[in-house]
């Protein structure tokens, strides 16, 4: 790891004690998750798939309530995450609230923080409904990344404007031949989303710059990627994955699997990769990062006078959630950053997790967030804590694969790594378990999760 990181790192050390007091001082009621689900994370494959990110939303949205004892418009809100929603689906969350049946009278809102923007949706209902104003709540998060636009450039749209201020037939056709085949090059939206405006960065990039910090080598980031994959095909087979519903296309098609999935790759297959970030010297292929994915996470969030009301079953208690900010072009490191002030605050330390889930938006960034971790002298100057944060346990970090083989729908995933989770800690009846997240932009999220084999 290079000295620069070890000395630098834009934010105060204290910064982090005073967080974890702040965060002591807030008094919230018990928020609960009653329940889940999710779509099949669908490989994009070029052209747009066939669902919209509302179609998603409601495909999920529609599963998951219909098996509820109460109706749709029994909820208090609608709150969703989505990061590139179509140009029909303003206030994305709106939309899916009304095809959902929950009535006109039903408020819905939309949040944005990137590749948390699932979980940003869960914890705007989670302080909701801790502080009395909402009981129940439909958050999660939805993308359909195969669907982002192609846009026309500048140069395309100031002659548009002169094609349409030309009155007479000699205005247009001087217009006319001002036309130059470099306007109809498109602006690809995926591309520059992916890219930081600040740094000039995308996010491959920065998963280099982390390889080279942590001096994490092409030979680990590949074998962790054959594991998400080995991990993801055990979870299948073992029907590990009860989360996700069946969903069905305007065609009769049906999709009931993450097409992520390569079960026969390997070690071998994945280091005859090139580079795709940097050709030429270069650690971060297709094969070790997330996938382009469309697809929906939606939890229903309840008070304990909800629980009580409707007699809902309780997967878990969301018990606190934290935020961090660091320099963009190291966001990979966001979960570093977050997670340690969620512990201190609840006054917990890592050995008392039972489980984590890490967003594997690539190997480079889950495997640097591992080693920040261990380094003493880096959790000393940049975390501000006295000793290494600790050594998360592999097994029991993404048990049944991450994003690396599930795809990563950036707007969703927040969600989905939080149902994940607690389906995972329900299956090992488990007590405690912590969602981590890199954001585009340089920041992180971690949320705290609690269950308890009486409920509530």
């Amino acid at each position: 790891m290079t000295s620069r990181r070890i000395n630098g790192g834009g934010n105060k050390a204290d910064s982090y004690q005073l967080i974890a007091k702040k965060m002591r001082k807030r008094k919230l009621k018990d928020v609960y998750v009653i329940d889940g689900c999710r779509t099949p994370f669908l490989k994009a494959h070029g052209r747009p798939g066939p669902f919209s990110a509302s179609d998603l939303a409601f495909a999920a949205g529609r599963a998951l309530l219909a098996r509820q004892p109460f109706d749709a418009a029994q909820l208090d809100e609608v709150i969703m995450g989505c990061v590139i929603p179509g140009p029909n689906e303003a206030n994305i969350s709106r939309v899916a609230a009304l095809r959902l049946g929950c009535g006109w009278c039903m408020p819905a809102w939309t949040v944005q923080r990137n590749c948390a923007s699932g979980m940003q949706a869960l914890e705007s209902a989670f302080l909701n409904v801790g502080t009395g104003r909402s009981h129940l709540v439909l958050a999660g998060g939805t993308e359909a990344m195969s669907h982002a636009p192609l846009q026309l450039n500048h140069d395309m749209i100031n002659w548009l404007a002169d094609w349409g201020a030309s009155k007479d037939v000699k205005r247009k056709v001087r217009t006319l031949i001002k036309l130059r085949p470099s306007f109809l090059k498109p602006v690809i939206a995926l591309l520059c989303g992916l890219t930081d405006p600040i740094v000039g960065l995308n996010m491959g990039e920065t998963a280099e710059v982390l390889a080279h910090n942590f001096e994490i080598s092409r030979e680990e980031m590949d074998t962790y990627a054959v594991e998400s994959h080995r991990r993801l095909a055990r979870a299948q087979d073992s029907g590990y994955l009860e989360e996700i519903e069946i969903i069905y296309d305007t065609k009769g098609n049906f999709y009931e699997k993450d097409e992520g999935l390569h079960r026969e790759t390997n070690s071998r297959i994945l280091g005859n990769m090139k580079p795709v970030f940097d050709r030429g010297v270069g650690k971060v292929t297709a094969g070790n990062s997330s996938q382009i994915t469309d697809g929906a996470c939606l939890l229903v969030l309840a008070s304990r006078e909800a629980v009580e009301e409707h007699t809902l079953p309780v997967m878990g208690r969301i018990v606190d959630c934290n935020w961090a900010a660091l320099d963009p072009t190291e966001m990979g490191l966001g979960p570093v950053h977050a997670v340690p002030p969620l512990l201190k605050a609840n006054r917990l330390k890592p050995e008392d997790i039972d489980y984590w889930e890490i967003n594997e938006a690539f190997a480079a960034q889950v495997l640097a967030c591992l080693s920040a971790w261990e380094n003493e002298e880096y959790c000393k100057n940049i975390l501000g804590l006295k000793s290494a944060f600790g050594t998360i346990d592999r097994e029991r970090l993404n048990v049944d694969g991450g994003a690396v083989s599930l795809g990563h729908p950036v707007g969703t995933s927040g969600a989905r790594i939080v149902l994940h989770l607690l389906r995972v800690m329900k299956r090992n009846s488990a007590k405690r378990g912590v969602a981590a997240l890199c954001i585009g932009g340089g920041q992180g999220g971690a949320m705290l999760l609690e269950r308890d084999e009486e409920g509530l």
